[in-house]
């Protein structure tokens, strides 16, 4: 059974362009507005990838216009990191770098280890079988974390 939906949750992964945004998008799909989510990543130098768009797209998220930006950047943009109740870092980088968040603010820090599903697979039909594997790893995790879904699923 999961626990209480907390008031906000940031997702950390490495370039903040594949699993936390699928994470973020997840999380809003099923909860809805009850929680303020983000997601981050340590470095920003990828765009969204196409993959995990498609992947996301096929149970109705759009991750298209997510822009990827680092811890750094959303303290620059007003979101404040010590107003998180949870970090939920996706990668051991991303682990590393919210735990040293936690030596400046107070946070709860999660780690799940998300499988990286990029170079798996050199055809598209494989590479989206292992984008799917990601997205559904996520999926699980927030169902078992945080409880069965709050909003209505079409």
């Amino acid at each position: 059974m999961g626990g209480e939906l907390p008031g906000s949750v940031l997702f950390c992964c490495d370039h903040n362009a594949i699993r936390s945004p699928m994470a973020e998008g997840l999380m809003k799909k099923f909860y809805g507005q009850s929680t303020y989510v983000q997601s981050a990543g340590i470095k920003n130098d990828l765009d969204i990838d196409g993959f995990a768009v498609a992947v996301c797209e096929e149970i109705g998220i759009e991750l298209s216009r997510h822009r990827t930006r680092t811890f750094e950047e959303m303290q620059e943009w007003g979101d404040d990191l010590s107003g998180f109740d949870l970090v939920v870092a996706l990668s051991p980088a991303s682990q590393r770098q919210a735990l040293e968040l936690t030596r400046y603010f107070h946070l709860e820090v999660e780690y799940w280890p998300i499988m990286d599903p990029t170079g798996l697979s050199e055809h598209r039909e494989g590479k989206l079988v292992a984008y799917r594997n990601a997205r559904d790893q996520i999926s699980d995790r927030l169902l078992a974390r945080f409880g069965p879904p709050t909003v209505p699923q079409t």
